[in-house]
C-alpha cells in the first residue's frame, strides 16, 4: 500500500513540476507575491474553512487537527487555473498548473504528527507597455515563498485538541525590467533578485461538543505571531540586444549595491464555529484577521502602494447522504460548497484590492479503508478596472488524493 502511494505521489509531483508557474497575476509584483495556499482541496471547496478536523483527513491550517487522526494519512493537491485579466481598454487570458501541497500525518495514540511542503506565495507576471515615441517597457517576475513544516497535535480530552506547527520559510523572487528604444542600438535590462528565508510558528485549538444525540458544535482558533523574514537582495543593470527569437545577449553588465531587508510576516488570527450532524452534514463560518500594517516591499519603493490590516470571511459546509451505504456509491460521496470574501490589505492608487470566491466540490471514495479523491471548483474575482487597475476573473480546478493506511497495529496472542 505504501509503495503504491509513493509511486502515485511521485508521478503527480514530477508531471506537475513542468508546469509550475504559480500565478500569472500582475498583483503578485507587490510584497512577496500573492498568497497561494488557502487550505487543502477539501477546505477550499468549503470556502477555505479551517474549522473541521477528523480521523482520516489532514487539516493543514490548524495543527490541533493532528490530535484527531486515527490512520496514517498521505495527501497531495494540484490545481489548474484559468485567468482573464481585464482593464478599461483590453482583456487577456492566461492559465497555469501548480502543485499545492504534499504532506503526511501520523497518529500515535492521543498524539498526532505531520510534516510536508507547501508553496505558500507565488510571483508570476509578464507585462509590456508602449509610449507615444514607440519605446517599449517589459516587466516580468517569477518565484515565491515556500514552507517546509513539522507539526504536532494532542487530544487533551473528548472535547479539546491543541497543536503547534513549526515552519521554515524559504524562496527566491526575481523581477526583470527591459527598456527598448527604437532610436537606440542597444536595450537596457534590470534584474532584481531576492533570496528569502525565515521561521514561523502557529498555535491551534479545536473544541467539539455534542449538544444532543445528533447535533455537534465545533469551534476553532489558530494564532500565528509575527515573524521576521530576511530578504537578501541583489540588482544587476545590463546593456543587451534581443534577437528575433527573443534571446537576450549581454553587451555589458554591472552590479548595483542594494540593501538587504527584514520583512515582517504579518501576525494572523483566525477563529470560527459551526454546527452539524457528524458524518452527515456541517455548516460553519470563519473570520481571519491579518496585521499587515508594518509590511513593506522587499527592494522597491512605490509611492502609490500601501498595506493595511487585512481580513477574510468564510462560509461553507458539506453534506454526506450515507457514509456507510452498501448499495449506492453516490450516497458515500461528500458534497461541499462555500463562499469567501477577502480584503487583502494591498492598497494601490488609494484603492483596496479585494477578492472573493465561490466554490464547490466532491469527495469520492476510492480503494480500501477511507481513502478518497477530492475535486474542487472555484470561480472568483480580484481587483477592479477603475483607477488604472485591473480585474482578474479566475476559475480554479483542483484535485487531491487523501490516502489512508494503518502503520501501527496491536499484536494479539491467543
Amino acid at each position: 500500500m505504501i509503495k503504491k502511494i509513493l509511486v502515485v505521489i511521485l508521478v503527480i509531483v514530477t508531471s506537475i513540476s513542468y508546469a509550475q508557474e504559480g500565478t500569472t497575476s500582475p498583483y503578485s509584483f507587490y510584497g512577496i507575491g500573492l498568497q497561494k495556499f488557502k487550505g487543502t482541496i477539501e477546505n477550499r471547496s468549503m470556502g477555505g474553512l479551517s474549522i473541521l478536523s477528523d480521523s482520516i483527513h489532514l487539516n493543514l491550517q490548524n495543527p490541533s487537527a493532528y490530535g484527531e487522526l486515527r490512520l496514517t494519512t498521505y495527501t497531495v493537491g494540484v490545481s489548474y487555473s484559468s485567468i482573464a485579466i481585464n482593464n478599461e481598454a483590453s482583456k487577456s487570458y492566461t492559465d497555469n498548473a501548480t502543485l499545492d501541497y504534499l504532506a503526511i500525518g501520523i497518529p500515535a495514540g492521543k498524539f498526532g504528527f505531520g510534516f510536508g511542503v507547501i508553496p505558500f506565495t507565488s510571483v508570476g507576471y509578464d507585462l509590456n507597455s508602449f509610449d507615444e515615441n514607440g519605446a517599449e517597457r517589459r516587466f516580468s517576475g517569477n518565484g515565491g515563498l515556500n514552507k517546509v513544516f513539522v507539526a504536532a497535535g494532542f487530544k487533551v480530552n473528548e472535547n479539546f485538541s491543541v497543536g503547534l506547527d513549526f515552519n521554515y520559510n524559504f524562496g527566491n523572487i526575481e523581477n526583470k525590467a527591459i527598456f527598448r528604444d527604437p532610436n537606440s542600438q542597444f536595450d537596457t535590462r534590470e534584474i532584481t533578485d531576492s533570496n528569502l528565508s525565515g521561521v514561523s510558528m502557529s498555535f491551534g485549538l479545536n473544541y467539539k461538543k455534542m449538544l444532543n444525540n445528533k447535533l455537534e458544535l465545533i469551534a476553532s482558533l489558530v494564532s500565528t505571531p509575527s515573524f521576521n523574514l530576511s530578504s537578501a537582495n541583489s540588482r544587476e543593470l545590463a546593456t543587451i540586444t534581443i534577437g528575433s527569437n527573443g534571446q537576450e545577449a549581454v553587451i555589458d553588465r554591472q552590479e548595483i549595491e542594494i540593501a538587504d531587508r527584514n520583512l515582517d510576516l504579518p501576525a494572523e488570527l483566525k477563529f470560527g464555529s459551526g454546527i452539524g450532524d457528524p458524518k452527515k452534514w456541517f455548516v460553519g463560518a470563519e473570520y481571519v484577521y491579518k496585521d499587515n500594517g508594518d509590511f513593506t516591499n522587499r527592494s522597491f519603493t512605490n509611492d502609490n502602494v500601501s498595506y493595511k490590516n487585512a481580513s477574510e470571511f468564510k462560509l461553507g459546509g458539506y453534506y454526506l447522504p450515507k457514509y456507510n451505504s452498501l448499495t449506492s456509491y453516490f450516497k458515500r460521496v461528500v458534497y461541499r460548497a462555500g463562499f469567501r470574501y477577502e480584503e487583502t490589505g494591498l492598497n494601490i492608487n488609494g484603492q483596496s484590492i479585494d477578492e472573493f470566491g465561490i466554490s464547490f466540490g466532491v469527495g469520492l471514495p476510492v480503494g480500501n479503508l477511507f481513502s478518497n479523491a477530492n475535486l474542487g471548483f472555484e470561480y472568483g474575482q480580484r481587483g477592479k478596472t477603475d483607477f488604472g487597475l485591473v480585474r482578474e476573473d479566475f476559475f480554479n480546478f483542483s484535485i487531491s488524493l487523501s490516502l489512508n493506511d494503518q502503520w501501527f497495529r496491536k499484536i494479539k496472542f491467543n
